[in-house]
This record gives C-alpha cells, sequence and structure tokens, in this order.
C-alpha cells in the first residue's frame, strides 16, 4: 500500500489484526481511492473484532468483522465530495455519512444491499 499502515486498520484489542484480517481487495481499492482523491484519509476505524464491534455499538453483522470496511474520519465538505468521488471512481457501491466520518465497504455479506449511500443520524 502506497499510503496506509496495516496497523491503522487494527481493532484497539486486537494489535496486528489489520495486517492479518483485512481483505486486501479492500485496501488496495481504498489506497487508489486515497491517491485519486488527493487528500488524506485518516481511519478512524478498520477491523473490529465482535467485542469491539459490540462496544462501539456496530452491528451484528457489520463488513468491519469481515475486514472489509473502513470508517475515515472527515468533518470538512470539500474534502468529504473528494473523497466519496474517489471512492464511486474506483468501484466501492456502499458509503455511509455522518458528520465526522464516511463508512465505506465492499462486504460481501448477501443480506447487504450494494449501491447505497446511507446518512447516520
Amino acid at each position: 500500500m502506497r499510503y496506509f499502515n496495516y496497523h491503522e486498520f487494527d481493532s484497539p484489542d486486537a494489535i496486528g489484526s489489520g495486517e492479518h484480517m483485512m481483505d486486501e481487495d479492500f485496501l488496495q481499492m481504498l489506497d487508489r481511492a486515497r491517491h485519486l482523491a488527493g487528500v488524506s484519509f485518516k481511519v478512524n476505524s478498520g477491523y473490529r473484532t465482535k467485542e469491539f464491534n459490540k462496544k462501539c455499538g456496530g452491528r451484528p453483522n457489520s463488513a468491519h468483522l469481515a475486514g472489509c470496511a473502513a470508517d475515515i474520519h472527515c468533518t470538512d465538505s470539500r474534502a468529504r465530495c473528494y473523497i466519496i468521488s474517489a471512492l464511486l471512481e474506483v468501484g466501492f457501491n456502499r458509503i455511509g455519512i455522518a458528520s465526522t466520518f464516511i463508512h465505506v465497504d465492499n462486504s460481501y455479506d448477501a443480506s447487504h444491499d450494494e449501491d447505497v449511500i446511507w446518512l447516520y443520524d
């Protein structure tokens, strides 16, 4: 990866999990998106253990559990536009937008809808 280190994707309760649990295809797509966006991506959350996912209020079938999701810190409207545009350009089709982060995943879970952008309350 050009723009990230595996440790950025570690679950806080499982040091080294970013390297061992994150999906490589997801990471390569995210790295390409970072290049296209031209703005830094600070990863708030990558891989999550079941325990940490529960603690932070994640959904039981969260893509974070499979290592194919990330929450990117973002509070600036222009950066948000650049990030989302780049994520779409590289092929991501599941994006969640909150006031302080952008969730992106390429879940392989059949229960997750594709071609969706949602808002968090």
